[in-house]
């Protein structure tokens, strides 16, 4: 394997073996604790402007297959790993050829336990890889892009056009920021019609079709990046039954006066303990986000809190006083990650009928 540089603009570089697609990629360097999915972590279309830091060390030992793919979009830029593997059967292709495949630069053999720990302890930081740079020159490129949250990059992960997924019951409208394609799936083994819009399509567009319902999906970056959408989120919100994960999360509260701000390392990974506030219980979820809803900026709203982060308390669900709105911070079709969150799916149905 070649020689491959990892450097952060607080000047830290390090020093590994390329993986992947040979080239210099930039982003911004989040960890994830997920200690399986790769494939599903890497084609998340969430993860689009981020290089992805696996806090399990060994990556690669159970190849990759194409049926486990979560998008056909780019989503993560690059990965940052411990220890590669390699495997490649008859059935499963090689981790390093399909990266290379997808363009997804990587490095290998460096600490990323230490480097979770700085990036726990001074946040995320804009970093870069590179098998063809040296440290010195790649901290320059570093320090000359672009804040990540500047970019519009729902617009590279969104659908380009109106897509019908057939099924069998009452039509679900799903606004495309970045969506997953095990929402898909669970949305259409919940007995849906699923209509894929492009994230910029207006609420007149969509209320025109005639949903019996909206989905608005998870996607990447700074909610506010994209606050043209807010007015549709609003609109649809106000005219039928509206379910929002993760991004469409952070609108919805957005949309009906509140705020949202960036968490110091954000939550990433299959490991986060939520509580429904008005059962007590509490479930772990698989969670991928930068952002979150500030609770004070609800207290004059119409929404109120429905889940909290058992790890830190923030707010993990929310709800409209008058409309049969809900939205959710975390992954409740998991992909990787447990289950215990999938009742959110038939809850959705019923609010439906």
């Amino acid at each position: 394997m070649d020689k491959a540089f990892l450097t952060l603009d607080d000047g830290s570089i390090y020093e590994g073996l390329a993986i992947g697609k040979k080239g210099t990629v930039l982003g911004e360097i989040v960890f994830t604790t997920n200690m399986t999915g790769y494939q599903e972590v890497l084609t998340d279309p969430s993860y689009a402007g981020q290089i992805v830091t696996f806090t399990y060390p060994m990556i690669g030992n159970y190849g990759v297959s194409e049926g486990f793919n979560e998008s056909d979009c780019k989503a993560a830029r690059g990965l940052i790993i411990k220890e590669f593997h390699g495997l490649q059967t008859e059935k499963r292709e090689g981790l390093d050829k399909w990266l290379t495949d997808k363009n997804i630069t990587g490095i290998s053999e460096i600490d990323t336990r230490s480097l979770t720990q700085k990036i726990r302890s001074k946040g995320v930081v804009p970093g870069g890889i590179s098998s063809v740079e040296d440290g010195d020159s790649l901290l320059s490129l570093v320090k000359d892009s672009p804040p990540i949250e500047s970019l519009n990059l729902v617009h590279d992960v969104s659908t380009k056009k109106k897509i019908v997924h057939k099924g069998k019951g009452p039509t679900v409208a799903l606004l495309d920021l970045g969506v997953k394609k095990s929402i898909i799936n669970y949305l259409l083994d919940e007995g849906f019609n699923v209509i894929q819009y492009p994230y910029s399509t207006s609420a007149e567009d969509i209320l025109n079709d005639d949903p019996h319902a909206v989905v608005v999906s998870p996607g990447p970056g700074d909610p506010k990046a994209i606050g043209g959408v807010l007015k549709t989120v609003k609109t649809l919100a106000e005219s039928k039954p509206y379910l929002g994960i993760c991004l469409g999360h952070q609108l919805l509260a957005l949309a009906f006066g509140g705020d949202t701000f960036k968490l110091k390392f954000g939550h990433r990974g299959g490991n986060h303990p939520v509580r429904d506030d008005a059962t007590g219980k509490a479930v772990i979820t698989t969670q991928n986000h930068g952002y979150s809803v500030d609770p004070n900026s609800l207290k004059d709203t119409d929404l109120y809190v429905t889940h909290t982060a058992l790890n830190d308390n923030t707010v993990e669900g929310i709800a409209h006083k008058s409309f049969p709105a809900m939205a959710i911070q975390f992954h409740p079709e998991a992909s990787p990650g447990p289950l215990d969150s999938l009742d959110i799916f038939s809850k959705f149905r019923k609010m439906i009928s």
